[in-house]
């Protein structure tokens, strides 16, 4: 199952068995503490409360999101997608459904999924697939969690934010329009991937970001023994050198009347992206 960094809870949910800690947020019954809203969870030897989601997501028919199942019915699943708008996903769209199986058998309560949205019909009603090639349930890895408004300066211009973290830290990344963040690979890299996006979601109207993000992500590198600061300034001379070349061919390619903006491919969008995440203040999931 994904890991999810600063759990995120639901309504219900059993927090602490000592009702003494029950903070903001948070609910005793039979001297047991549990979750009152949607949110993450922040538990100390004192104290146990759930930090509200805000800055909700609006969905758009064709999004990618992550979402956490919330509830299993006879023919589908509701799903929660961190929007004001309820989620559900039926049956007949998801494939790993089978004749012989019970729903719960293939999804059940507190599962994590990638999905698309498929239809919204004129009450907000979402409607998800899994009939895509991305989606899929998440069992592995982990699952970072933004600020919606944030996502487009995650991805960055043409999917370089993302390109830029895939490349360099050679990890699995999703990104969900709805905020929810999947990252796969090695645990370091998963770990400097998710202060990477944390930082961007702070920094986003910033000037000089993604210089900024590789800096961070070379040193990070580094400072946990994933690479030798000599191999890290031989990859600089080799990337700086392509640059002028790539500089060179843009010139040509401009005198001889070609136009350069036609390249994007497949590639500039985030193909593989979607993780939850641990400790996010709550100012920082409010939308603004």
């Amino acid at each position: 199952m994904a890991e999810v960094s600063r759990k995120i809870v639901l309504p219900g949910d059993l927090l602490s068995t000592n009702p003494k800690t029950a903070g903001p947020n948070t609910y005793v019954e039979g001297n047991k503490v549990y979750a009152r809203v949607l949110g993450l969870l922040d538990k100390t030897e004192t104290i146990v409360r759930v930090i509200p989601l805000k800055g909700r997501y609006v969905p758009s028919i064709g999004d990618t999101v992550i979402g956490i199942v919330k509830e299993v019915t006879a023919n589908g699943w509701i799903v929660d997608i961190l929007s004001p708008y309820v989620a559900f996903l039926p049956v007949q769209e998801n494939p790993a459904m089978r004749p012989n199986k019970k729903p719960n058998e293939v999804l059940d309560i507190g599962d994590a999924i990638i999905a698309k949205v498929m239809n919204i019909d004129p009450k907000m009603r979402v409607t998800l697939t899994m009939k895509d090639k991305l989606c899929r349930p998440i069992r592995v890895g982990r699952i970072v969690v933004i600020n919606p408004t944030r996502v487009p300066r995650v991805i960055g211009k043409k999917g370089s934010m993302i390109k830029l973290l895939k490349s360099e830290l050679d990890v699995q990344i999703i990104v969900g329009q709805n905020g929810l963040i999947w990252i796969n690979g090695d645990r370091r890299k998963v770990s400097i991937a998710e202060e990477a996006i944390y930082i961007i979601e702070q920094e986003a109207h910033t000037e000089g970001l993604t210089d900024r993000i590789a800096e961070f992500v070379k040193k990070r590198k580094v400072e946990l023994g994933l690479a030798k600061p000599e191999e890290i300034e031989a990859k600089e001379e080799v990337e700086e050198k392509a640059e002028e070349l790539g500089e060179e061919k843009t010139e040509v390619e401009e005198e001889k009347g070609k136009e350069s903006e036609e390249i994007e491919t497949e590639e500039t969008k985030p193909e593989e992206s979607l993780e939850i995440p641990p400790e996010i203040p709550e100012e920082r999931l409010k939308g603004e």
